[in-house]
């Protein structure tokens, strides 16, 4: 079973309709023993940093998030869950985050007054280095993105696949272990998204 982590977030519906149609076994939960419990978990949202981390801490999730990934379990961040695994984000003044990855999120600041923030359409991810949940997805593919901030690993070796976007290249995706995570929407990204949702739900979180 998948558990897909019920912090208060947007979007988690349509990660579980996601799911759902290529077959994987999934449910939405804020319950700890059932998210440590379950065979992988998903970490999505949308919405603001700070927000995002003070209902992880009203609801007892944070050691949650920490002992899911300590204990080897696949795991995957989606957007917001992505930018808040970090360690800190400058969105709303500047937040502490989960700290799961080293690093901040930073805030785009174009040089170009036509380029538009937050980016949210299509865009070419480029895969920096193999990983299984990019297996059969050629490089260069298009994602589906909605964000201001972006992930700024402090080591580039997390970084699993890049993004240009406002005189920017990012990490659009990262990876650490049996951690994945990706700035974009796989779930809304079509049969390119579904292809990795379904590598996500075989990974037994070894690269």
């Amino acid at each position: 079973m998948i558990a897909i982590v019920d912090y208060k977030a947007g979007n988690l519906t349509s990660v579980r309709l996601a799911l759902e149609h290529i077959g994987a076994s999934c449910e939405i939960t804020d319950n700890p023993a059932r998210i440590v419990s379950a065979e992988r978990v998903i970490f999505p949202g949308v919405g603001a940093a700070a927000e995002a981390m003070r209902n992880l801490r009203e609801m007892s999730l944070l050691d949650t998030l920490r002992e899911v990934v300590s204990k080897g379990t696949p795991f995957l961040g989606i957007c917001l869950g992505t930018q808040v695994i970090f360690e800190f984000s400058e969105e709303d003044g500047g937040t502490d985050c989960i700290g799961l990855i080293p690093g901040t999120c930073r805030k785009f600041t174009p040089s170009d007054p036509m380029c538009k923030i937050p980016q949210m359409g299509w865009n070419t991810v480029e895969q920096t280095r193999p990983h299984p949940l990019f297996e059969g997805i050629e490089d260069a593919s298009e994602f589906y993105f909605v964000h201001s901030y972006y992930p700024a690993p402090s080591d580039s070796s997390y970084i699993v696949g890049e993004t240009d976007y406002a005189d920017v290249k990012f990490a659009s995706a990262v990876g650490k272990g049996n951690l994945f995570a990706t700035q974009f929407h796989p779930e809304r990204s079509g049969r390119i998204g579904l292809k990795l949702l379904e590598n996500f739900s075989k990974w037994d979180g070894r690269c």
